[in-house]
């Protein structure tokens, strides 16, 4: 026998107790989903940053061509690059190599890598282009020109490229390839030093001071009076090493080299 109905007042009240309570439970579900929802958003921007702060620590410390090891190679720039004419300091090489002291031509080392090494420079797998300019080289030895090789700043095994630094050059024009993945500058004796070939005050392999004759450098025709090592390297510089006898006055030296288009 079924249980009698329940009177009409007590059986609304109860219903909206129900209705109350489905309602609360509604609302504390959706409170949780909320939160819930906030909490992934949190971690999902907490991942971004964490991969920001990674992505730009990689960049810093990744594998970037620069000179480093000996004072002075490098001096702070601003602007363009090579903006810098002169390294604070001598550019002195590594202990590890004897460069060139004989008269010219000089050929490139048999193997780079130790003066590679004293130049402060490194051996990259590929060119990199993240910065890119060039500068020129000009050899006036007793009023004849001394070519600069082909593959200075390359690595040779097999006769074949096995490496490249990014102070290089690829033919005999005297064009002087400046490819980094940094802003730094790089110096004049770094490039010697790699090529293996003594460049100091008065120096240029085994060519010194004596018996009359001295050297001179020029940038952009005008005469530098400084170390020629610390000439630091500037987009479409022309750099001329002049030896000869000492009382000659103003050698003819070129002031500009035409670049081919593009560079």
């Amino acid at each position: 026998m079924s249980p009698p109905p329940e009177p009409g007042p007590r059986r609304a009240r109860r219903d909206q107790q129900r209705l109350a309570a489905a309602r609360q439970e509604q609302e504390r579900l959706e409170r949780r989903l909320r939160t819930r929802r906030r909490l992934v958003l949190a971690g999902a921007v907490l991942l971004a940053a964490l991969a920001g702060t990674l992505v730009l620590l990689l960049g810093s410390t990744s594998h970037h061509p620069r000179a480093t090891g000996h004072p002075g190679t490098t001096v702070p720039t601003t602007g363009a690059p090579g903006t810098t004419t002169v390294a604070t300091q001598p550019f002195q090489p590594g202990p590890q190599v004897t460069l060139s002291s004989t008269a010219p031509p000089w050929t490139v080392p048999g193997d780079a890598r130790p003066d590679i090494a004293a130049a402060g420079l490194e051996v990259l797998g590929q060119e990199s282009l993240a910065v890119h300019y060039h500068a020129h080289l000009d050899l006036i030895v007793n009023g004849a020109a001394v070519p600069v090789p082909a593959q200075i700043g390359f690595v040779i095994s097999g006769g074949q490229a096995a490496g490249i630094t990014v102070l290089h050059t690829h033919d005999t024009s005297g064009v002087i390839h400046i490819e980094s993945g940094a802003d730094v500058p790089y110096t004049l004796g770094q490039f010697f030093t790699e090529w293996g070939v003594r460049l100091g005050p008065g120096q240029l392999g085994g060519l010194g001071t004596t018996a009359g004759d001295t050297l001179r450098a020029y940038v952009d025709g005008q005469a530098f009076t400084g170390d020629p090592a610390t000439i630091v390297l500037r987009p479409h510089q022309e750099i001329a090493l002049w030896y000869g006898p000492a009382t000659t006055t103003n050698p003819a030296v070129p002031s500009s080299f035409q670049f081919p288009t593009g560079e």
